[in-house]
């Protein structure tokens, strides 16, 4: 169980860490997803510094602090949650799957830090 734990949760680290690497130096798409769905780019870097903190805070569950990784997979639930909210109220469906993706990451790094 330790090995699917650490396989998932490293695959949710890289995502997040990537897109928030994205999201701070303000890459074409990103600017052009924000726009779409509503968020103003002044926001960019708050949200890419929830995805980093996320992606650390698994980092941390996964070597020294298994709650932490708890409390950072949780965060990062609620956070992909709000984005899929976001896209649903701007009605803007083609690109969803998205954060659909990296919330199913988070759940499954969730779910195996907890019965691991």
């Amino acid at each position: 169980m330790f090995t699917a734990y650490a396989i998932i949760t490293v695959i949710t680290i890289l995502a997040n860490a990537g897109i928030a690497i994205a999201d701070f130096s303000k890459a074409a798409f990103v600017l052009a997803n924000s726009a779409h769905v509503g968020v103003p780019q002044t926001w960019l870097p708050w949200l890419a510094a929830l995805k980093a903190a996320g992606a650390a805070g698994l980092l941390l569950g996964l070597t020294v602090a298994p709650l932490i990784g708890v409390a950072a997979a949780t965060g990062l639930i609620l956070f992909y949650i709000g984005a899929i909210a976001v896209h649903i109220r701007a009605r803007v469906y083609n690109n969803i799957a998205a954060p659909g993706g990296y919330l199913a990451l988070a759940v499954a790094s969730l779910t195996l830090a907890i019965t691991r």
